[in-house]
This record gives C-alpha cells, structure tokens and sequence, in this order.
C-alpha cells in the first residue's frame, strides 16, 4: 500500500481561539484611543463580546484598590452588560478574591476542583447543572489590579491553556483602558497630557508585543505554481501602501493572504482589523464602518469608534466588498479618496490613515456592468488585484493541504492518522471541490473522526468528482471559468500574441493592456513559461 509520510505535528488554534485571537487585536487597538470618559462602556462592550465568543454565562472585570478590597466590577451577562460601582452584589466569595489579589490563577473545570474554603461556590454548583470558574490577574506596577473571572452555571467548561493565554493577554489588555480613565489630566493642562501620551505610546508598544497574534504563513499551504504566481504577486505589493483587491471563490484562504500582505508590510506594528461586510445587516454598516455618536440613534447609549478609526496607521481588511449597499459605497469612496469621514449623527470631519485590502467572490466587472457596484469603487480598489485559484485548480497541493489539516486537529479530535493512503489522496484529487480549500478541511475533519485506527478513510465516497462534472450538461456557470476558457482558446488560436499582425486583443475586441490585466486576474500564463 502506498502512504505519504506525515510532517512534523504543528499545534493549531481552534475556532474560538482564532475568534478571540481577532477580538484581542480589536480590543487593544480600541483601549490605546478609547476617551477616557468611554472607558466603562469599552470594558462593558470587551466583556460582552467574550462571553459571546466562549459561551460564558457571566463575564466580570474587577478592579482592585491598592489594599485588595474589590471596587468597581464590570460584569456582562447575557446579551447585557453594565458596570457596578458597588461591588457587593457582583463579586464572588472572599476565598476568590483574595487569591486574585495575591496574583494567583483559578481555574476550575468542575465542581469537584473548587478548594475546600469556596462553601458558597460549592453549595451553587450543586444547585445548578454544571459549574467552571476561571480568574485571571494582571497586576499594574504601583497601581491597582485588574482581574477577569469567567463563569458557567448551565455547564462545564474546560479551560485549555490555549482559552486561558488568549483570556490573559485580554485582561492585560484592559490595563491600558483603566489608566487612561484613572490618569486622564484635564484637557487644560497641555503638559499633563503630553507626558500621558508618551507614557500611553510606551504602554502601547509594550501590550502589542505581549498581545499581538503570531499568525503562521505556512498556513498558505502549497507548491503549485497557480498559488506561487498569486504569493509572488503578495511578495510584490506587501511592503507598498498599496490598495489590494483579493478576487476568487470562497474558501481559497483570502483571509490568510490580507494577514500575509499586512505582517509584510511597514505597517505591521499597527492593528490589521478585519470587517466581514456580509455579516453586518444593512442598517449597522455604516455605524460599524465608521462608528457613531452617543445618541445618533436608538440604542446608540455611549460614543462608539468605527473600524476605520480603529485601524488608523494599520490596515483594514473588507471582506466581501461586493455586498456594500450603494449609499455605503459613496462614503467608502470618499475614505478611499480623501482618508476622511464623519461618524454617524456628527458633523465633524475625521482623518485616518489606513491601508485597504479588499476581498469579494463576486465578479466586481459584472457587478459595475450591472449598476450594482459603483465603477469608480471598483478602480479604486483594483490597483492591485491578486486571483486565488481554487482547489480544483491547484489539485497537485491536496496531499500536502490533507496532512496540515489532520496534523491541525487531531489532537483536539484525539486521534493519530500517521497513514493516508494513496487511494484516499487519489480520491479526493479527483474530487471537483466547490467549497474550495474550506470544504477540504470539513471532509478530512470527518474522516479523522470515522477513522479508528492510525490510517485516514474517507467517511463517505465524494460523489461529485471532476470527471462527473465534466459529462454533466451545460456550461460552467461561473464568470470567471466562461471567461478564462474562452480567452485562453483565443490566445491558442492567435500563439498568444498579444500584439502585432492577427493577435488576440483584437479578436476579443479588447486593449492589449486590458487583455493583459484580464489574464493576470484569470491566472492564463502561457505553456512553458
């Protein structure tokens, strides 16, 4: 039987690791600007946003004076999330405070690890149907301390260590936020607010260094020479200020290459903040984008930065530009051209300087033909377009794609595949993969967990394989698969002249640069070369 031999294991993040990898880059972009009079609501905002990532049932910043007496407790249960200042009601028994205080860490999966003095939290365990408790500190040097206790009461939680560095990194992130409210000069006293800027600046670099996510490029996985032309072309515009204009099918990873562009770039001390433009609802887009006034609408309760402020001097990622509503488009034009906008409900302008990189599945050409997508947007973000080829397109790369993703999870799926024989990789080669990348990394998933010894077996046959998709009736429907085939039989016809006597511009009726540009997104280079 013939194998493939298995790399060396690499420990990958799961899901909600990634989620809150992301949410910590966000937060201490957020807390090194936020004015000091927000601060609570940032906080209360952080703690919301955690238990909705982590399925906590309650979330909790203390803050503790210099004598170990709790003070104020943000607290976030639910969809709600408020700020105490009395601390009576919300901070949990004495045995809990006091080792937050010392700087201890707490971290208990079931009832049965809580300590002998925690009565009360014993007593509540066995009321309810499960019970974790996690407490994490961050001390300040000379100032008070911090900590973040988390907690489940409808079930157990298992607090990896990989769940309890990405929660440390977070509350240590709120020690920022903290002293920009506690030493917040008055705006009068434009020496006071000099040295805190400089003592913010340096806090700053230092929690970045200690809260930035280190984001592996061999993620991008493969040797084909489609996915060498598209990371050459990344190699190219990575260190320019250049807009970008990630194009191709989703699950090709366009992710992963706006995280590439923005770690290789000048800009890569400052936030990479990332915006999925078809997750938001049409109504909040514009307040997500460009953020909002206390009271600009209902429910508007506090002063809320927009994801541009948030990446001044880094990076924002769009992802899937193509599903900005029309009335966005004219103000995301406007940011493009000028780097300025106005919050929602105010009247003054606000500068930014951040770098864009866009990303879409759709074809943006067709979306402008059609009025759906401004044609000045469109030039705008296609300086610098760079095309993902899809897994079918790359097919030579599976082998290798199927041993990081079982290397990725099989650790958290308890297995060890050390075998995945040839005929498993013939089969998924042969394979048409309409969900791209993404699918792939489901059915190794799927298999590993079907599988019972060390050797992979598919769980199920892949019905839908190339071959079946090329005796199916009909075109392909794809735009971009209509438009490569056709011009790639043109070039064949014409030797791929592009100029001169009887060449293929001209019979596509086409500029020979726009051929050019057409061939570069369609990935068409010519044999041998």
């Amino acid at each position: 039987m013939s194998v493939l031999s298995m790399p060396a294991t690499r420990n990958q993040s799961d899901p909600e690791i990634d989620q809150l990898d992301r949410l910590s880059e966000d937060i201490s972009a957020q807390f090194a600007v936020v004015e000091p009079e927000d601060v609570n609501l940032a906080i209360a905002e952080m703690l919301r946003l955690i238990a909705n990532a982590t399925g906590i049932d309650r979330c909790r910043l203390i803050e503790f004076d210099e004598t170990g007496a709790p003070g104020r407790v943000h607290v976030a249960a639910g969809s709600s999330a408020t700020t105490v200042l009395d601390p009576r009601a919300t901070v949990p028994e004495a045995w809990f405070a006091r080792r937050l205080f010392r700087g201890q860490r707490v971290v208990v999966s079931r009832p049965d690890e809580l300590p002998q003095d925690a009565g009360a939290a014993r007593e509540k365990a066995r009321r309810t149907r499960g019970f974790s408790l996690l407490g994490l500190t961050a001390p300040a040097s000379g100032a008070a301390v911090c900590a973040l206790a988390a907690e489940t009461s409808t079930t157990t939680k298992r607090w990896t260590p990989e769940l309890i560095d990405v929660l440390q990194r977070i509350t240590t992130a709120s020690i920022v936020a903290l002293r920009r409210r506690r030493e917040a000069p008055p705006r009068t006293d434009v020496a006071a607010m000099t040295r805190l800027n400089a003592r913010l600046e340096a806090d700053n670099r230092y929690l970045k260094e200690e809260i930035k996510t280190h984001h592996d490029f061999e993620e991008i996985v493969g040797e084909s020479d489609t996915l060498k032309f598209g990371l050459s072309r990344l190699a190219q515009v990575a260190p320019m200020n250049s807009t970008v204009l990630l194009l191709g099918p989703t699950g090709t990873g366009k992710e992963l290459f706006a995280r590439a562009i923005h770690e290789r770039s000048r800009r890569h001390a400052r936030p990479l903040v990332r915006v999925n433009c078809a997750a938001l609802p049409p109504t909040l887009v514009e307040s997500e984008l460009f953020g909002h006034e206390k009271g600009a609408f209902t429910g508007a309760v506090g002063m809320r930065q927009g994801r541009f402020e948030m990446a001044d001097g880094g990076t924002i990622f769009l992802d899937e530009i193509g599903d900005l509503t029309p009335d966005v488009q004219v103000k995301f034009l406007r940011v493009l051209q000028e780097g300025e906008f106005e919050r929602v409900g105010s009247s003054r302008t606000r500068k930014v300087d951040v770098r864009v990189i866009a990303a879409t599945h759709h074809d943006l050409e067709a979306a402008v033909a059609n009025g759906q997508f401004r044609a000045d947007l469109y030039y705008r973000l296609s300086v610098y377009p760079i095309r993902l080829p899809s897994l079918a397109e790359r097919t030579e790369d599976i082998p290798q794609l199927a041993w990081f993703f079982v290397n990725r999870h099989q650790r958290d799926l308890g297995r060890r595949i050390t075998e995945i024989p040839q005929r498993v990789i013939s089969a998924l080669q042969a394979h048409n993969w309409p969900g791209n990348v993404r699918e792939l990394e489901n059915v190794i998933v799927r298999a590993m967990i079907a599988s019972e010894g060390d050797v992979l077996e598919l769980d199920a046959p892949l019905t839908f394989t190339k071959r079946a998709a090329a005796a199916s009736a009909g075109p392909p429907e794809h735009l971009d698969a209509v438009q490569r085939a056709h011009i790639e039989s043109v070039l064949e016809r014409c030797d791929w002249r592009i100029n001169g006597a009887g060449n293929a511009a001209d019979s596509l009726g086409l500029h020979p640069n726009t051929l050019r540009f057409r061939m570069k997104k369609l990935g068409l280079v010519r044999p041998g070369r």
